[in-house]
């Protein structure tokens, strides 16, 4: 499908890198996604003001707790900041599903937690979410399922409390020496031979 096929499917991302269109206030880059133009759109937006695009985007900015900086250019912005505001911004487009990249790239300990509550309650609206990211405290405490990937093969799925002892996703991702210190202090997590 062709990208607007797809995010008129219902489907929406999230870039790693965190772009902006940063001659636009925050909630005008969600704007930008929240409207479908077409022509009959277009007179009714002539005629009446674009209000469901309006709320849209105060929803979004609701959501995430950010609607103080609406009028805000992402220049002023922290990365933090930045990253919720292109989870905003698809959230604004309707979407069904977010993919989400990398959200917590290059974010503190604290942003990332924040980061966490927010994509949790996206969830608990109903947007599902595809989160790709390396931060394994994030993705343990927000995920229902995982699947973990060494060198693109899949070496695990499941609940974060199973891949949180999965012997072949700590030697993975934390070496064979972890994995064995971990063996040997719970044999029935003893890595196969």
């Amino acid at each position: 499908m062709a990208a607007h096929e797809r995010a008129r499917a219902g489907l929406a991302r999230t870039w790693q890198s965190a772009d902006l269109f940063d001659e636009l206030t925050v909630a005008e880059n969600l704007a930008v996604t929240s409207g479908r133009p077409s022509l009959s759109r277009t007179i009714r937006e002539i005629a009446r003001g674009r209000t469901d695009v309006d709320a849209r985007v105060g929803a979004a900015l609701a959501l995430l707790e950010i609607e103080d900086l609406a009028k805000a250019l992402p220049d002023s912005l922290t990365l933090g900041q930045r990253k919720l505001v292109g989870v905003a911004r698809a959230l604004a487009s309707g979407a069904k599903a977010l993919c989400l990249d990398e959200p917590a790239a290059g974010l503190d300990t604290a942003e990332s937690a924040r980061l966490g509550e927010h994509l949790r309650q996206v969830v608990e609206t109903g947007t599902a979410v595809l989160l790709v990211d390396h931060d394994m405290g994030l993705v343990l405490s927000i995920c229902d399922h995982v699947v973990v990937l060494d060198f693109g093969r899949v070496i695990a799925r499941g609940r974060p409390e199973e891949i949180r002892s999965n012997s072949g996703v700590i030697e993975a991702y934390l070496g064979r020496a972890a994995a064995q210190v971990i063996a040997e202090a719970d044999p029935s997590r003893r890595p196969p031979a």
